[in-house]
């Protein structure tokens, strides 16, 4: 993981390498394309700020597009990437847990259409199940919502592990 760039390093760096970034955080091009239009940033707060404005204001085929950018939770991903790392409170070990997830992301995605989505970050996997399993009696419309929610939170951490003060 690369140490945060202070937000003076974030206006100065050309517009292809900070796009990169920001696709980094949400691979969704309109997104990318309003986070970096509002450069330079008064402070990182200010980008943070934008930033999930920017994830709660997406169209559903957006957020979709977003999704793909995600692993299942509990799914097995590569030891030290950035979803093993959002993911380290899920004790893949835990084969019970696992199945568990296994079972509740199948009901999920069988009855949204889509992967569940949340800010796993400092959560732990038996917390990520009560979540998903309390999320399958949302209402689609409901649920959309509550996945954007996630997902700006998730764009929130993700930039503030990026971006200093």
């Amino acid at each position: 993981m690369t140490e945060p760039l202070p937000i003076f390093r974030i206006n100065e760096l050309p517009t292809e390498t900070w796009r990169e970034v920001l696709k980094d955080v949400v691979g969704v091009a309109e997104w990318v394309d309003t986070v970096d239009a509002a450069r330079p940033y008064a402070d990182r707060d200010a980008l943070v700020a934008l930033a999930e404005s920017a994830a709660l204001a997406l169209t559903e085929a957006q957020l979709r597009q977003a999704l793909a950018d995600h692993p299942r939770i509990g799914a097995a991903t590569a030891h030290g990437s950035r979803a093993a790392r959002e993911q380290s409170g899920v004790d893949v070990t835990d084969a019970d847990l696992a199945e568990r997830l296994r079972v509740g992301n199948l009901a999920y995605e069988t009855k949204f259409g889509h992967i569940y989505l949340v800010c796993a970050a400092g959560r732990g996997g038996r917390e990520l199940l009560t979540d998903l399993t309390s999320r399958l009696d949302n209402d689609p419309v409901d649920e959309i919502r509550v996945t954007r929610r996630e997902l700006a939170a998730i764009a929130r951490k993700r930039l503030e592990g990026a971006v200093s003060p």
